[in-house]
């Protein structure tokens, strides 16, 4: 990926970032929701994820980041890949995501200065005008966009939250040093 172009004021809001929350259908994933019917009426749930997120969440983990989900739906599939990632804070059928995210502001003992959000629908919006760093998918809705302080070049379950990762490192002077870290 070409080297960011970061503005000083961009910069500063995401060097303080401690937490890195996200959505998950439209963010982590391309928003698509694959249902594999049974034969007992039951369906099971087909989820892809980017190769390239779970290299920057890896990154993340590395440099010290903690990171978590907050969404709507209940998957097995995203425990199973939350678990992987290691992702710390795993918050599922969240109808509304404020105590979810207030919890683990608590939990985390951050202010929201150091909390990143990566969106791209309506039900985000509440925390991305709340959080220190508001990130918006590359096709996210126009009223998420909106909020943003920064919005990835690259889509939904394609990368968007790893440029969200490198935006962050990089303004942190550390995504240089974090490249000879990279694990598989």
């Amino acid at each position: 990926m070409p080297a960011l172009k970061i503005s000083p004021a961009l910069k500063k809001r995401a060097a303080q970032i401690k937490v890195l929350l996200m959505d998950v259908d439209g963010t982590l994933t391309d928003g698509g929701v694959t249902l594999l019917s049974q034969p007992d009426g039951s369906a099971l749930e087909i989820k892809t994820f980017d190769a390239h997120d779970g290299q920057g969440l890896t990154l993340a983990q590395t440099a010290g980041l903690r990171t978590g989900c907050i969404t709507g739906r209940e998957s097995a599939a995203l425990l199973r890949r939350a678990r992987e990632m290691k992702i710390e804070f795993i918050y599922m059928k969240q109808a509304l995501k404020m105590p979810a995210y207030e919890e683990i502001l608590r939990k985390a003992d951050v202010p929201d200065a150091a909390v990143a959000y990566v969106g791209d629908d309506l039900p985000d919006i509440p925390l991305m005008r709340r959080c220190g760093l508001a990130v918006a998918v590359g096709d996210a809705v126009p009223e998420v966009k909106k909020v943003a302080h920064y919005t990835t070049k690259a889509l939904a379950g394609r990368g968007a939250v790893r440029e969200a990762i490198e935006l962050i490192l990089e303004s942190k002077g550390i995504w240089e040093s974090m490249i000879d870290k990279a694990r598989a």
